[in-house]
């Protein structure tokens, strides 16, 4: 049975800004106030989608969430019509609205952690939305994130979905961001690579600067909710001293595809002991481990280029090709190292660069846009198969794009009943282009 993994990427939704939310995460903080451009954010993310379907890879959407998130400010004590909630947030406690008007969904990387039917004792597809709890603007996003996966994979023969961890920082958890799957192939049993910040029972080591983002006991949870087999289950800590450089979460500093892995040599807090593990969980199949070292990339360089925040992929020829951002191109050392990497014996044998400059500057690459899902052939027939890309999808989207978002935005502009309208009538039509149903919370008003 044919498996093919499918990259899900995030539409860029229509509050897109520079708000620098996320402490820890150098690019976001130092591109605050910058006055963003929602459109050309949503057209680069569709760009990119684009372009690795036209790699001849299986391209998926999922939908932005509904921003401003006004019943969450009125939870918090915001009273009267939306308009109201609005002006009274904007006025009393302007950085509050500006995270309940975060369009951070878009990487979607964060949105869950997912293990492939190869790998689970039940043999389904196993989604568990991340519960984000590190930032509040993100923490208010695994209920429409449960809704969209489970409107796009419904629950069943083929799909099996769990609740968020709890919601407190003994079980933070940042989804696929800090997950890597590595195989033989997409439809061969695999080895799930966890890599954690920090032990949230117990002593151990732990950043002292920035915050460590993912737990030991959550990935640990998240394995045993997907029913994983031990023996092919690797938990591996991230070094201290990367997070407290910028490297917030384990894509940032390393990639994994098949059975490559692409690393830093400072990613983990002991690699020695990870690569004998991974090589013990694999067996028989070769394992290839690409070490880049700190003398031809410093950390700050794969922060700033964000080199190891691309994506990893299996052309339809069987080679690999790593997909970059211009950033990376941009950088003398950074490009003259993957002229090498692409001459030399590794399987990866091609460089494709994709302008997400609107992502960058909060701090995504392409890796953060995207959620990884293998899926046989069966699986891709019973999930909802109008979130697909194909050209009349891209053509389609695009228009959409054009006619709702705005050109130029900043955080005043945030306060705007009129903004939040536009968002309401665009994310209601793109439902129904995406044949989605009723998930956003507007749309379950009354219901």
């Amino acid at each position: 049975m044919s498996v093919r993994e499918v990259n899900f990427d995030g539409l860029v939704g229509p509050t897109h800004s520079y708000a620098g939310l996320s402490f820890g995460n150098v690019a976001s903080e130092s591109n605050l106030g910058r006055v963003a451009s929602p459109r050309e954010a949503a057209l680069q993310g569709l760009a990119k989608m684009k372009a690795l379907r036209e790699l001849g890879l299986p391209q998926g959407v999922l939908p932005p969430q509904e921003r401003p998130a006004v019943e969450v400010l009125r939870r918090l004590g915001f009273q009267g019509s939306d308009a109201q909630v609005l002006a009274a947030a904007g006025d009393e406690a302007p950085r509050l609205l500006t995270a309940c008007s975060s369009a951070s969904s878009m990487w979607t990387a964060n949105a869950a952690t997912v293990s492939p039917g190869a790998d689970t004792s039940d043999h389904r597809v196993h989604f568990t939305p991340a519960n984000l709890v590190n930032k509040f603007h993100r923490a208010i996003e695994p209920p429409t994130t449960a809704r969209v996966l489970r409107a796009i994979f419904p629950e069943g023969r083929h799909f099996a979905h769990h609740d968020p961890l709890p919601a407190v920082e003994h079980f933070g958890d940042e989804g696929a961001a800090n997950h890597t799957r590595l195989c033989a192939g997409h439809g061969d049993a695999g080895v799930e690579l966890f890599v954690y910040g920090k032990r949230a029972f117990g002593r151990g080591a732990a950043p002292a600067r920035y915050p460590a983002r993912q737990t030991r006991e959550a990935s640990e949870a998240v394995a045993r909710l997907h029913g994983l087999n031990p023996a092919r289950t690797v938990f591996a800590q991230q070094n201290p001293a990367v997070i407290d450089q910028g490297v917030f979460h384990n894509d940032v500093i390393a990639v994994g595809n098949e059975n490559v892995l692409l690393y830093h040599e400072d990613a983990f807090a002991d690699t020695a002991g990870l690569a004998a593990a991974l090589r013990d969980a694999f067996g028989e199949t070769e394992l290839v481990l690409v070490e880049v070292p700190a003398a031809r990339v410093s950390v700050e360089e794969a922060v700033t280029t964000y080199l190891f925040n691309s994506q990893l992929v299996t052309l339809p020829d069987g080679g690999m090709a790593l997909v970059v951002p211009e950033e990376c191109r941009a950088s003398r050392r950074v490009w003259d190292f993957l002229g090498e990497l692409v001459d030399g014996d590794t399987p990866i044998h091609r460089v494709l660069v994709q302008d997400v400059k609107q992502s960058m500057r909060n701090g995504g690459g392409p890796a953060c846009l995207r959620l990884r899902v293998a899926l046989s052939e069966a699986e891709r027939a019973a999930m909802n198969r109008g979130t697909l890309l194909d050209d009349a999808l891209y053509e389609r989207l695009s228009q959409w794009v054009r006619r709702h978002y705005r050109d130029r935005l900043d955080e005043a502009d945030l306060a705007d009943p009129a903004l939040l309208e536009e968002g309401r009538a665009a994310l209601d039509e793109l439902t129904g282009i995406l044949g989605l149903g009723s998930v956003y919370p507007f749309q379950l008003a009354g219901v």
